[in-house]
């Protein structure tokens, strides 16, 4: 019989081993946790007024006093947890800030916090200071790093005003090699079930989907829809800022889809984006397999280029770890004067600076790092020439300031580390990480991504960071493929570890179109 042939046995075979796989996976879902999970749910979310059971637990910060203008006051206890198979320490956490996690209260504003913990866990107790980010403003609430074995957790009682019960409660952060996701809504003191809702529903379509596999190719002999992954080689060049980024993008683009070879050759947003217009006026099909990331909108492209929004990149200031500036930092004003020249030693800026010269550590003209610099801050350029190749000579004694022009970021934050009075610029993330230098906050605003993304900070030094092609990428090209996978959850959660915000899960805010 013609449904007995080699290839209907080996479907109906598959199914029956996806259906035992479905199984194997429900029993290892349940003993054996895949990855680190830090999993959160509002146990309780009433007006003051209403009956609160909060369960057994050991109260630390005390209760609550009553306050003026507390008529709408809501209570929520917030259980954060580890359900995940491995412990996570405080260097799990991803966020570039001191504290790990946000959690934000919308249209409500918190007034009080106590945090409660299970009679076996008094140790994390030790975690909720104010040195290692405990605290709350506005309607977000900061939360330390705190270390959780597996099955550790504790809870937050949360005085809120405004707003309403059950208004959307977010946690906001991210784990190395994790997640952090909303867990099912439960009473403090009720079980979680015996399977997650993620396992029933995965069980559910795997087995679906093998059996519906199995009645296509016995039923019509069709063969299975590709997977979407493209196969080939894809360059990728322009931003030395956004270069760790795209390079995690990559590993993990090549990790999945095995057969694509993708190259990152980081040089300057402007030297990447010239390449790539070269290249399609000389062969449109080399410049198909090659992707341009710029810091900013690429400057005088042709209509040829088409661009992608891909994250808002938050960039600052860096000083020397020798000049101690006020905790306001600069302002523009002061900026403005230091890279006109009119400026050329610390002293000159404040008096409490010692009276060292100013050395200026910049990026070259392809830099889109210092266009957006020169846009966005000093509102001109850059206006003091070049006067030195190390940054240590002045070639021209006559100058009133030196001035180099570095090839890199990573250049410029080990310059401006090592030279005394050194000033420059840098993608956030990079500077936070780099011994022998301060960030700079600018007319008193900090660079701060989550101050940005939920509309605390009017900080200047920020920028779009854009995906450039010749063209639009053909359908079915790796390029175009690459390009779809920067919107994908995968791609965010990496895009957000580097520090920047993706454009594609704040379109809401308009935060990339203001850019």
């Amino acid at each position: 019989m013609q449904w007995l042939s080699a290839e209907n046995v080996v479907a109906v075979g598959t199914a029956v081993l996806g259906i035992i796989a479905s199984g194997i996976m429900v029993w290892y879902e349940r003993r054996v946790p895949r990855r680190k999970r830090v999993g959160y749910r509002v146990q309780m979310d009433n007006p003051i007024g209403d009956n609160v059971r909060l369960g057994r637990a050991n109260v630390r910060m005390g209760l609550f006093d009553e306050a003026p203008g507390m008529s709408d006051a809501t209570l929520v206890l917030l259980r954060v947890e580890n359900d995940g198979s491995q412990g996570i320490d405080r260097d799990d956490y991803t966020s570039p800030e001191v504290h790990g996690l946000t959690a934000v209260f919308s249209d409500r504003t918190i007034r009080g916090v106590s945090v409660t913990q299970p009679d076996d866990t008094d140790h994390l107790m030790d975690h909720f200071t104010a040195a290692r980010g405990f605290g709350y403003d506005g309607n977000s609430l900061r939360i330390p790093r705190v270390p959780l074995n597996h099955g550790d957790h504790f809870k937050l009682l949360v005085l809120l005003s405004g707003g309403r019960v059950g208004d959307p409660i977010q946690l906001i952060g991210g784990i190395r090699e994790g997640e952090v996701h909303p867990n099912r809504s439960a009473t403090p003191d009720e079980k979680p079930p015996l399977f997650s809702r993620a396992a029933r529903l995965i069980t559910i379509t795997l087995t679906l989907s093998v059996l519906a596999l199995a009645a296509i190719v016995v039923l019509r002999d069709d063969n299975p829809p590709p997977i979407g992954c493209e196969k080939g080689a894809l360059r990728v060049i322009g931003s030395t800022a956004f270069k760790p980024v795209v390079e995690e993008l990559a590993r993990q683009y090549e990790k999945k889809c095995p057969e694509a070879d993708i190259t990152v050759d980081a040089r300057g947003s402007s030297a990447g984006v010239n390449e790539l217009a070269s290249l399609g006026a000389e062969s449109k099909k080399d410049a198909r397999n090659v992707i341009a990331f710029s810091d900013g909108p690429a400057i005088g492209a042709t209509s040829r280029l088409l661009g992608q929004r891909v994250a808002l990149s938050v960039f600052t200031l860096v000083v020397n770890d020798g000049i101690r500036l006020p905790a306001k930092g600069l302002s523009l004003d002061d900026v403005r004067r230091i890279y006109r020249g009119e400026a050329t030693r610390w002293k000159q800026v404040d008096a409490s600076l010692p009276d060292i010269p100013i050395v200026l550590v910049s990026r070259n003209a392809d830099s889109g790092t210092r266009q957006i610099f020169q846009r966005r801050v000093l509102e001109s350029w850059e206006r003091v020439p070049s006067t030195s190749l190390d940054c240590v000579h002045k070639d021209d004694i006559s100058a009133p300031v030196m001035r180099c022009e570095l090839d890199s970021t990573d250049d410029v934050l080990n310059k401006v580390a090592e030279v005394p009075g050194a000033i420059g610029y840098s993608e956030l993330t990079l500077a936070s990480g780099h011994r022998g230098l301060r960030s700079v906050p600018l007319d008193g605003a900090a660079p701060s991504v989550a101050d940005i993304e939920y509309g605390r900070s009017d900080y200047p030094y920020r920028g779009v960071e854009f995906a450039y092609t010749y063209d639009r990428a053909p359908s079915g090209s790796l390029a175009s493929a690459f390009l779809a996978y920067l919107g994908e959850g995968v791609s965010e959660n990496v895009i957000r570890a580097g520090g920047h915000l993706p454009c594609s899960s704040t379109a809401a805010s308009g935060l990339c179109a203001g850019e």
